[in-house]
């Protein structure tokens, strides 16, 4: 990944923000944990796509079913990004599942276990 410059930066924490206020207070699917948070986004410099990365707090299962009720959504997610971010495009968005913090909060058992084992 190159060096974002500061209005790329500033376009990637709007859409986040708006991103996660959407999918936690807006979209009613059943198969969305309760626990999502979208933990990065990447928008193009154009403004046509963008890499939404989130994480689940639960098993696998419910990882896999979040993203897919994500990707059923997305029409509707890009509509009220639309509506509530003003840019000129508005961004094609792909969903990837992040387990950045499921891989830290493993890692952190681990070091306790050896930790509490000397």
């Amino acid at each position: 990944m190159g060096k974002t410059s500061q209005k790329m930066q500033r376009v990637n924490g709007e859409v986040q923000r708006e991103l996660s206020r959407i999918i936690n207070m807006e979209i009613k699917d059943p198969r969305i944990a309760p626990m999502t948070s979208v933990t990065a986004v990447e928008v193009t410099p154009d403004l046509k796509y963008c890499k939404a990365f989130i994480s689940v707090l639960g098993d696998d299962e419910a990882a896999k079913d979040t993203i897919d009720g994500l990707r059923s959504a997305n029409g509707y997610i890009r509509r009220e990004l639309a509506r509530t971010v003003n840019l000129r495009n508005t961004p094609e968005i792909t969903f990837v599942l992040d387990n950045s913090i499921s891989y830290g909060i493993e890692m952190s058992k681990k070091i306790d276990e050896i930790v509490n084992n000397e």
